[in-house]
């Protein structure tokens, strides 16, 4: 708050002329900008205003739900689900060791860190769907591309999340087991293993979870699961198909919220 005279009587404003005049300039560049970012992008705005009518239609044409498919419907929910769990499960493996080496305070040295977070922000710097356009025209179509590009985008989360577990631990078991002469595997074991399986758990869940959400999608690049069924039925104006793949969707990312939730109760 600003103290300010006049006539006799303090009055208390928030901000002075000068603060205000900051706060405006401000305002001023953020609306420019978006303008500038609206108008560069070439957005063809009769489609916009006919979006309302266009909608409308779609949804004339997705009711009611075709559910002749539902148990080819499940099966590839079951095989989205296999995609998430087996790319969860081996990402484990190659983002530990990276998250260690990630890690200031684990690091062997200066290389290792740098090239351990170089890891990182490489495998988050590249969508899932990128990774999966890579990797199905590296071994084909099909799940194992799917589940390539889903463990590739997630060492970067867990190795992040996971690296910074570990520089967040007590450093006396550490020094005092060090002190004991022990090598640097019971070091890891017995004083930083402990500290952080709770956060382990936690982001392995969470993980999980989001990658329950992306698998769902690549099969728009051929990379397996539901999103197979979801592109030819949109290829073939199976609307009413569409529709119920879109539900099934809903209820799979549901439960697995669900899921994640109570396993996140059952850990933490």
């Amino acid at each position: 708050m600003v103290e300010r005279d006049d006539l006799a009587t303090r009055v208390w404003v928030r901000y002075d002329r000068k603060e205000k005049l900051v706060r405006l300039l401000i305002y001023l560049t953020i609306v420019a900008v978006i303008v500038w970012a609206v108008r560069d992008v070439d957005i063809f705005w009769p489609w916009v205003w006919d979006a309302p009518v266009q909608i409308h239609s779609l949804g004339r044409r997705m009711w009611p739900p075709d559910i002749r498919d539902l148990g080819l419907i499940v099966n590839a929910m079951i095989e989205t689900v296999h995609i998430a769990t087996l790319a969860t499960f081996l990402t484990v493996f190659l983002a530990l060791p990276v998250s260690y080496i990630a890690a200031q305070n684990t690091t062997p040295n200066r290389f290792c860190l740098w090239l351990g977070r170089f890891i990182l922000v490489s495998s988050r710097s590249v969508n899932t769907i990128i990774w999966a356009l890579l990797f199905v025209a590296i071994f084909g179509p099909g799940v194992l591309a799917g589940i390539l590009a889903i463990m590739f985008r997630s060492i970067g989360f867990i190795g992040k999340l996971m690296g910074e577990a570990i520089e967040e631990i007590d450093r006396r078991p550490v020094e005092a087991i060090q002190a004991t002469g022990a090598s640097r595997m019971k070091v890891v074991f017995y004083a930083i293993v402990p500290q952080v399986i709770p956060a382990f758990f936690a982001i392995i869940i969470l993980r999980w979870d989001i990658n329950i959400r992306e698998s769902t999608v690549l099969g728009l690049v051929g990379a397996g699961g539901i999103g197979v069924i979801l592109q030819g039925s949109i290829d073939t104006f199976a609307w009413q198909a569409v529709a119920t793949i879109l539900i099934a969707i809903i209820i799979l990312v549901l439960v697995g919220e669900a899921v994640t939730s109570w396993l996140r109760r059952k850990v933490i």
